[in-house]
């Protein structure tokens, strides 16, 4: 939520926003027929970029089926914007409700001015995630506080669903919890967890009898799991150790995969920086997440502070078929995982993402321009414009026709030199020299059996969007 970016004070928001009652224990509920039968995943998310050229406050939707590789739908436009309060949101969370279908929850805040406060969540209710209805603002309190960053989990015996988020309380920044069965009225606000020191961005599941807390300690900005036996309010210990990747770390969030084990995302400080890193492991009960390599997964461009949730190949076909997939690609560097190639000032280099134009590293890869069976990179945002190269060097340059600029612009798509499961792309006029990087600059070289690891790798990349 960005909140450690803020600099005002919390003193004045001092008015505690409920008296604390009684909450029951928080058991694993009995998982849906739906919820058994995950083979895919879907991700919900709003965008920012350096520049702001890619900010949109807007409910976005992305599709995995390995929960990893990230393809935003709708061509990365909103599938739905709020109408009411700020007319934008950040932080959406999704969660399957007992009865299969999901709801999404969001900060009610558009755009970075985090002075505005809203007692409000914006909510919508979804079927199969081809459309998102019964738009309405839920409110969570009357104090003087934020209300950010909304996540939520069933309770069975309870019979309600824990809603969770972070507000000020006391001039304190802490997690406060709402219950509701229905997601159109909640009981009164709950202090949920309040330590020694700032909290933000929550995330609660339960497993087993377990009720997990992960959250962002604001005293030393790094990550952390709490545990409680009973899920009670301030009933949590943290049991890992502090986690961070890159510079800043915010929003965790955790994902169940389909097929065991868990993930933890952690969302970039701003939006600068990388959109997001990942961890994983086998027991969310144990305190050795391990780092993932940023060649092993690719969220969605632009994405940030996001929820993730396994869902079926039906709610995977009917989210594809509503939304569309992109009509545009990027290509990730192998060896340089957090680098894309893209344009600039005409010429094809390797740069670290996010930037801006962000439109730079997108590309409508069509059929060669030479021979149908190689492709052509044709710009994003300079149309009739197309990677190619000249004097090995490669570049942006309109297509003027020529056999020759063809020839120039058309690539051979193999099996990766460093990866076969990656890519890399053969000169369609210079057949022994591949598309590669070379201090981060892109040329063509000769590259066979004999060359190093180093030349292959900067020769592969991912075709992702």
């Amino acid at each position: 939520m960005n909140l450690s970016r803020r600099s005002f004070g919390l003193a004045a928001a001092g008015a505690a926003l409920g008296a604390l009652a009684p909450v029951a224990r928080a058991t694993a509920a009995t998982p849906s027929a739906a919820a058994a039968a995950n083979t895919a995943y879907a991700m919900v998310y709003f965008t920012e970029s350096p520049n702001g050229q890619g900010a949109d406050y807007g409910l976005h939707l992305a599709v995995s089926r390995d929960g990893l590789n990230w393809t935003p739908l709708n061509q990365n436009r909103p599938v739905v914007t709020p109408t009411a309060g700020e007319q934008g949101l950040r932080d959406p969370f999704v969660l399957r409700k007992q009865d299969g279908t999901f709801v999404v929850l969001a900060t009610d805040l558009k755009g970075t001015d985090f002075t505005r406060w809203s007692q409000y969540l914006h909510v919508y209710d979804s079927t199969d995630l081809s459309a998102f209805t019964g738009y309405r603002r839920l409110r969570m309190h009357t104090s003087s506080s934020h209300t950010w960053a909304p996540t939520a989990f069933w309770d069975a015996p309870r019979g309600q669903y824990g809603i969770v988020y972070s507000a000020v309380d006391g001039g304190r920044d802490v997690l406060m919890a709402n219950w509701t069965t229905d997601f159109r009225s909640v009981g009164p606000p709950q202090v949920y967890f309040s330590p020694s020191f700032g909290v933000l961005d929550g995330d609660v599941v339960v497993d087993g009898g377990t009720t997990y807390l992960y959250y962002k300690n604001l005293a030393d900005g790094l990550l952390y799991g709490a545990r409680s036996s009973t899920g009670a309010p301030n009933s949590f210990t943290t049991y890992t150790s502090g986690l961070r990747q890159g510079n800043a770390i915010e929003a965790p969030l955790l994902a169940r995969n389909n097929d065991g084990g868990w993930r933890l995302w952690g969302d970039s400080f701003s939006p600068v920086n990388n959109d997001y890193y990942a961890w994983s492991q086998a027991n969310i009960g144990s305190n050795s997440w391990a780092p993932m390599n940023q060649r092993d997964y690719t969220p969605a461009l632009n994405s940030k502070h996001g929820s993730v949730i396994g869902i079926t190949d039906a709610e995977y076909t009917a989210a594809v078929s509503r939304w569309g997939a992109p009509a545009w690609v990027r290509l990730k560097s192998y060896n340089f995982p957090d680098r894309f190639v893209r344009h600039a000032d005409r010429a094809g280099r390797l740069d670290a993402y996010p930037f801006d134009p962000y439109q730079d590293q997108m590309w409508r890869m069509v059929p060669g321009l030479a021979s149908s069976s190689g492709v052509s990179f044709e710009s994003v945002n300079y149309p009739g414009n197309y990677l190619r190269h000249y004097d090995y060097a490669v570049r942006l340059d309109p297509d003027d026709g020529t056999a020759t600029f063809r020839a120039d612009a058309t690539f051979q798509r193999t099996a990766g030199l460093a990866d076969s499961s990656w890519t890399s792309f053969r000169s369609h006029n210079f057949p022994t020299r591949y598309l590669r990087h070379s201090a981060y600059q892109l040329r063509i070289d000769p590259i066979d059996s004999a060359s190093s690891a180093s030349d292959r790798q900067d020769a592969t990349f991912r075709v992702t969007p």
